[in-house]
């Protein structure tokens, strides 16, 4: 954010000023990347300094509160304030609350003051398109926090044969202490941007479970190993760290020449045609991608790097480290359905929605899904726009799948037509469905829907 002297503006550090300003890219972004590529090196530092072999759990929690914090404060300066007020009265919540309303109350207030947040955020910061802020730490505390809450009330405040198998093997026995829950909310490698994971599994990771716990699962002696294997990360730190590099690329190529903005043009309202404005919209919306595939990837290549991910061996023998993986980018861009794309992008808050949500409302769970899923993100109008169409979309698509697609399983060639336009129509679907999304406004989302 700009003064009226142009001076970038930022209740972070402005050590980084002189590099912003060189690089034309704002003070806030610029921290967000430092931050994340600071967490990186500390990443691997933690894992062959701190091992669970050598250092104690209590240190290990410390170690990634203490610099968890530190990066907080450095990215948002003074607004950090509020992601600690939220993880105390929770945490209070967590030892004073009684079982059977634990996940009751810490959901109404973690949602309630990060909608608090959100409001705040219209008024402090200019309405519309805004760059990285505090709220999304503040996103990814409340997810983790509701987690953590819903899972501790399965562990302790209901019987077993009540439980999906899920929920059985992610219920929590026992309250976390102090410093696990702040590590947990916290720690270095996740509360800049995410991505949400389960308490059992940070838990297992901080004391060198983790993996071990990860090959029982998937039974590794089927998979032809011989002896308890010890997988290493840095194959896929490397991949992931390639993907960020070419996603970083494309952002500073692609998204600076087709900006959201453009959507608001008096050429793309009044003189392009149809065909043109949805074209047009296509490549503006696949051009807003980079910067999540490029802030989803970096962070989870930080908690590979740390050691944490593991998710076990694949169907060919390989290891995977994609259990915190936010998004699988070739799923995203082959979909040939509205759920096939959602299911693939965002894919840990995807998953919080349906264990928090989904799962366990009695009634309309879609739309409530939905609901909530627009409350997180915040007040904009744009979101709303985007997720209220978004049950209408859904519910359509699951329609006609039903419908007409057995029609076309008969040959492959009818398939393949099948896949094509399937494949057009939820691409094209999707842009048209999340623009409000990234112009946030009323104004030009009103605009753009008037003239489609």
């Amino acid at each position: 954010m700009q003064d009226g002297s142009g001076a970038y503006r930022t209740t972070g550090s402005t050590c980084l000023h002189p590099l912003s300003e060189l690089l034309g890219i704002p003070l806030d972004q610029v921290n967000f990347v430092a931050c994340q590529l600071s967490a990186l090196c500390a990443a691997f530092w933690f894992r062959l300094y701190l091992s669970p072999g050598e250092t104690s759990p209590a240190v290990r929690h410390a170690f990634a509160t203490i610099f968890g914090i530190y990066f907080v404060i450095f990215c948002f300066g003074w607004y950090s304030v509020h992601l600690f007020v939220l993880v105390l009265m929770c945490y209070g919540i967590m030892v004073t609350a009684s079982i059977s309303n634990i996940h009751r109350y810490s959901f109404f207030v973690a949602m309630g003051y990060l909608t608090i947040c959100h409001i705040s955020r219209i008024y402090i910061f200019h309405y519309g398109i805004l760059t990285t802020d505090f709220s999304g730490p503040l996103m990814i505390v409340t997810q983790k926090i509701t987690t953590l809450a819903f899972q501790v009330h399965d562990g302790l405040g209901r019987r077993a044969e009540d439980l999906s198998s899920e929920q059985h093997r992610l219920a929590v026995k026992a309250k976390p202490s102090f410093l696990e829950y702040v590590s947990y909310l916290l720690n270095f490698m996740s509360v800049i941007a995410g991505p949400c994971n389960n308490f059992k599994d940070y838990v297992a990771f901080i004391e060198g479970r983790h993996t071990h716990m990860k090959l029982l699962e998937v039974n590794w002696k089927e998979k032809g190993f011989h002896s308890l294997p010890e997988p290493s990360p840095t194959g896929a730190v490397m991949h992931k760290l390639c993907v960020t590099l070419v996603s970083l690329l494309l952002f500073l190529t692609l998204t600076k020449t087709f900006p959201v903005t453009s959507l608001v043009d008096d050429w793309f309202v009044h003189e392009a045609n149809f065909l043109t404005r949805l074209c047009y919209l296509y490549i503006v919306m696949q051009a807003s991608k980079p910067k999540y595939y490029f802030a989803w990837t970096l962070a989870d290549a930080v908690n590979n790097a740390a050691g944490f991910g593991f998710s076990g061996v694949d169907k060919n023998g390989n290891f995977s480290w994609d259990l915190l993986s936010n998004l699988n980018i070739w799923k995203i861009e082959t979909a040939t359905s509205f759920k096939m794309y959602v299911e693939n992008w965002n894919i840990q808050t995807a998953t919080w929605l349906k264990r928090v949500c989904y799962e366990r409302v009695p009634w309309y769970p879609t739309v409530l899904t939905f609901i909530l899923s627009a409350l997180w993100h915040g007040v904009y109008p744009g979101y709303y726009f985007t997720f209220l169409t978004g049950i209408l979309v859904t519910l359509a698509a699951r329609t006609v799948r039903k419908n007409y697609r057995h029609y076309f399983l008969s040959s492959k060639a009818l398939k393949a037509v099948y896949d094509i336009v399937t494949w057009a129509v939820t691409q094209l679907a999707v842009s048209y469905t999340v623009a409000p999304f990234v112009m946030l406004a009323v104004e030009p989302t009103i605009s753009l829907y008037k003239n489609s």
